[in-house]
């Protein structure tokens, strides 16, 4: 078991480490180590067309974290009061949308919006104003925010109920007893227990939205993500860049996914 387990581990991180090597070559072929340079990481973040689909992922992943943790923080704390087979069925919901493969999801949030856009813009065309040109519903920033916030709020909601469910109740009671309000309650006892939880689940919902290439790529339209960038650019041709790209977007993931691990643990071990 001991080797088998060691060759799943090199099978699954030895073409990164040969990615991040490679990202430092300073010849020009991908396939060729001519040295080392940083020459490749310089020429990414100079490419205008890098900078544009870093700015829109970072845009799209910071919008996403902030909803996402806002309503499933909400949903966690309404869903800890369900019971019966209406928390059963809601559980089940959550737990299905991080389950269902990306490119199933993309699919369908695809067929969706297209079929609302092809009802409601000849609607709108048909209400406005003459002279004016009439707001037109297409794929955009609107599209991927939202299939990307649907997909990781059930991340929040999970890790939020799991601390809610190790929360010291007796502190909430209490609070109750000495007549303060629900929301005083909850803004000094309930929020100051559950917060790693919360930014556990902001770290991890941008990093989730930050790397996403399924459902970016089905909703994404005119504006093109870092990971559809890559994408699109492996198709040409493996380059330096391509891998320079790739090891800064490892980077910030490892990053924020080892932030993220550190503070949904640092309030159990104290």
């Amino acid at each position: 078991m001991r080797l088998y387990s060691i060759a799943i581990y090199l099978f699954l991180y030895v073409p990164i480490f040969i990615i991040v090597l490679f990202s430092f070559n300073a010849g020009r072929h991908a396939s060729e180590l001519r040295g080392l340079s940083l020459q490749w990481y310089g020429k990414a973040l100079a490419n205008p067309f890098v900078v544009d689909a870093f700015v829109t992922s970072l845009v799209v992943a910071l919008t996403v974290a902030i909803l996402s943790t806002l309503m499933g923080t909400a949903a966690a704390l309404a869903l800890q009061r369900l019971k019966g087979t209406l928390r059963i069925l809601f559980d089940g919901m959550i737990y299905i949308s991080i389950m269902i493969p990306g490119i199933v999801i993309g699919i369908a949030t695809l067929v969706a919006l297209v079929t609302v856009f092809n009802f409601l813009n000849p609607l709108l065309a048909s209400v406005w104003p003459e002279g004016v040109k009439p707001l037109k519903l297409n794929m955009g920033y609107a599209t991927v925010i939202a299939a990307h916030t649907l997909f990781t709020m059930s991340l929040v909601i999970i890790l939020v109920r799991a601390r809610i469910s190790g929360m010291d109740r007796t502190l909430i009671e209490a609070s109750t007893d000495l007549y303060a309000t629900p929301w005083r309650t909850f803004y000094q006892i309930t929020l100051p227990q559950i917060f790693p939880a919360i930014l556990s689940g902001f770290l991890l919902s941008f990093t989730f939205s930050f790397d996403d290439f399924i459902i970016s790529f089905f909703v994404a339209g005119a504006n093109t993500t870092l990971p559809v960038y890559i994408f699109s650019s492996i198709r040409r041709g493996i380059t330096p860049e391509v891998n320079a790209i790739g090891t800064m977007v490892l980077a910030v993931s490892l990053i924020l996914l080892m932030a993220a691990q550190y503070l949904l643990h640092a309030r159990t071990n104290r």
